[in-house]
């Protein structure tokens, strides 16, 4: 068996963040009364939060803000473009988003089977960029942590991905080695090119099909399909 221990992106890999947030930026919608102001439906409240939260993570993922800093603009930047007055954007709306969102529980087709199905076969571990305050609360949630022996954070490691630095900090923090780990990730840049950077294969994980010209050693469009080759 040439894998030994098998790394996973968290967000948009296993845990469903996409699906979740909708369903968090909803509540927030519905508990603030938004629809009161007459300019902006909840679905228009997602796109918008979508794009500057996406740019804002870019921002971070690049070291241009910090973690407090990505928190405390996205709402304000949303309902300001929504046409929101200052005075009427809730002064928690950031600190209720991060303390609702990781309670939710989706999770992407076939999750819990897939790692029933591996968890004898190989030690899996958790690499993610996301924060270390709502990652154990997300694993719990959805019923995730029992098949990870690490979780490896951006802020444990005091890197980003796709900085080699924290492939190189997780492998030495589970004892693997480049040759007999594998990444699973939906992220070209942050996991797949991360990955084969610090001499990792990989398996890109793209459920939508987006076409791209990036080489990985494996990509599937389900997590089912692992099983196919390990």
């Amino acid at each position: 068996m040439k894998y030994r221990h098998l790394f996973f992106d968290l967000d948009h890999t296993l845990w469903d963040f996409e699906k979740n947030a909708n369903e968090t930026l909803h509540t927030l919608y519905e508990r603030h009364d938004f629809a009161r102001f007459g300019t902006f439906t909840v679905d228009e409240f997602i796109r918008v939060y979508s794009d500057i939260n996406h740019a804002l993570w870019r921002m971070y993922q690049n070291g241009k803000i910090s973690q407090a800093q990505l928190r405390d603009v996205r709402f304000v930047r949303t309902l300001t473009k929504l046409g929101v007055p200052e005075a009427d954007i809730p002064a928690n709306i950031s600190a209720e988003f991060t303390h609702i969102l990781p309670q939710k529980s989706a999770v992407f087709p076939f999750t819990h089977e897939v790692l029933d199905y591996l968890k004898p076969r190989y030690r899996m571990h958790l690499i993610t960029n996301g924060f270390n305050d709502v990652q154990a609360i997300k694993l719990a949630s959805s019923n995730l942590a029992h098949y990870f022996e690490s979780v490896i954070t951006s802020e444990h490691s005091g890197h980003l991905k796709p900085d080699p630095r924290m492939f190189a900090h997780a492998l030495q923090h589970t004892g693997a080695t480049a040759a007999e780990s594998l990444m699973i990730g939906d992220n070209l840049e942050c996991d797949v090119l991360g990955a084969c950077n610090a001499g990792i294969d990989q398996v890109y994980f793209n459920p939508d099909k987006r076409r791209h010209f990036a080489q990985t050693t494996h990509e599937i469009s389900c997590l089912s399909e692992l099983k196919a080759f390990l």
